[in-house]
């Protein structure tokens, strides 16, 4: 029964992880705080694309659609199909969260495969994609958790809490601790590829002619893609099974 001591040393233990860097990140030092400025600089740049694609896709829609239009709603049918497949009936009002966190991911885990951040030169530090910094993927998880927390209490009110003694109390400390860990996994499966795959464009940028990553950067594109989907189809499979009940 040491459940509380578990998750509080698994919270213990994100907290611990928001250190880890691979080589050497670029900040700002604002007052007495360090604040990681790569992850802020190319979140920007993302948000700023994404921002910019919405703009354009809504400025001036055509009953008959254009290329780009057919694009856009194409890709937000995607993504109310994938949160419907995953959530059930009522996944309407989560369809915004799940193509949001798609989206960010899709495109912050492109750049850091289209563009090596880290060649750009800095006084101090390097740039890299926002989903290549632990903070970022441990940020979306837990967002991930407080969304399927709030999904669940919405829905069944303090009833939601029965599921951690279904189907059987004896599971008691299992069910409980697996919310702790859920984040934990969301975090470190999204930013071990993202590092492994920017790491190696580097290496390969570096080491051989630039035609030769060529094919390893097509090949990143292609994992950066599939970790966008799996994340937000756990997050939506999360939301889903907390307004259901027990699996």
């Amino acid at each position: 029964m040491n459940v509380i001591p578990c998750s509080i040393k698994t919270l213990k233990g994100l907290y611990d992880i928001s250190g880890v860097e691979v080589g050497q990140h670029f900040y700002w030092q604002i007052g007495g705080l360090q604040i990681h400025a790569q992850v802020l600089i190319t979140s920007w740049f993302v948000i700023a694309i994404l921002l910019g694609s919405a703009i354009i896709a809504v400025r001036n829609p055509q009953t008959i659609p254009t290329d780009g239009q057919n694009f856009f709603e194409y890709v937000l049918e995607f993504i109310r199909d994938l949160s419907k497949t995953q959530i059930g009936e009522e996944y309407g009002p989560w369809v915004p969260f799940i193509g949001t966190m798609f989206l960010f991911i899709f495109v912050s885990n492109w750049s850091g495969a289209l563009l090596p951040w880290k060649i750009i030169e800095l006084p101090h530090g390097e740039l890299a994609a926002p989903t290549n910094d632990i903070n970022t993927t441990v940020a979306l998880a837990l967002l991930t958790s407080v969304a399927y927390f709030y999904a669940g209490l919405t829905k069944k009110g303090l009833g939601y809490f029965e599921k951690y003694i279904k189907p059987t109390p004896i599971l008691l400390p299992i069910n409980i601790l697996e919310d702790f860990t859920k984040p934990l996994s969301l975090s470190f499966r999204l930013f071990g590829n993202i590092l492994a795959d920017e790491l190696v464009v580097v290496v390969l940028v570096s080491l051989v002619p630039s035609v030769v990553p060529i094919p390893v950067m097509f090949l990143g594109l292609f994992t950066s893609g599939i970790q966008a989907l799996i994340f937000a189809t756990l997050a939506a499979a999360y939301i889903g099974e907390s307004m259901e009940g027990h699996h």
